[in-house]
């Protein structure tokens, strides 16, 4: 199945804009501009800003929920719904802390892994087919660390490794959206 909806998680808002969480919307912001035939666009019903991209002839929509994340699942399923796009069919890309800084990797279905944007968008769509782009963005080393560290701001170096691996996705998008299987073989290798 083709991706026809690639999801960037975040939390809205300028005092999370930089933040570790957000990194999933960094990578949606830099895919638009990169290869967008529109810019984002505001859409209350949906609940979440809009973009139209289209990869070497294959078209596809990006979303960048406007709810925060634990109830990014409104958005996902409203999105779904509208334009009839199945589970299978969509894209969620997020931080995770399981992977080093720059890491990443693509998987299909799955549990949350105690991403509660992950948690939410399961409960909203009933189900763990979608694919997910994960981007590393390391591990404070415990668990009690964890709430303060997405919320907080990467270093300089980070934010590089980060940017670093937004770039090497961009560059497979066109497999993403229509060889998954491919797409893995390639990004996780």
């Amino acid at each position: 199945m083709p991706i026809k909806l690639v999801v960037g998680l975040r939390n809205p808002g300028s005092i999370y804009e930089k933040t570790r969480h957000n990194v999933g919307s960094w990578f949606a912001e830099a895919l638009v501009q990169r290869v967008g035939t529109s810019s984002f666009k505001s859409n209350k019903k949906l609940h979440g800003d809009l973009a139209d991209i289209t990869v070497d002839g294959s078209a596809c929509r990006v979303l960048l929920p406007h709810s925060y994340m634990n109830h990014s699942g409104l958005s996902v399923r409203s999105v779904c719904q509208f334009y009839r796009i199945k589970p299978d069919e969509v894209l969620i890309v997020h931080d995770d802390l399981d992977l080093d800084s720059g890491r990443i990797k693509l998987k299909t279905g799955g549990g949350h892994g105690g991403h509660n944007g992950l948690r939410d968008i399961i409960s909203q769509l009933g189900g763990t087919s979608f694919h997910r782009l994960r981007l590393g963005i390391g591990h404070p080393g415990h668990r009690d660390l964890v709430h303060n560290y997405v919320l907080g701001k990467p270093s300089a170096e980070d934010r590089m490794l980060f940017f670093d691996a937004i770039e090497r996705a961009i560059a497979v998008m066109p497999l993403i959206l229509n060889d998954m299987a491919a797409a893995m073989m390639k990004l996780n290798g």
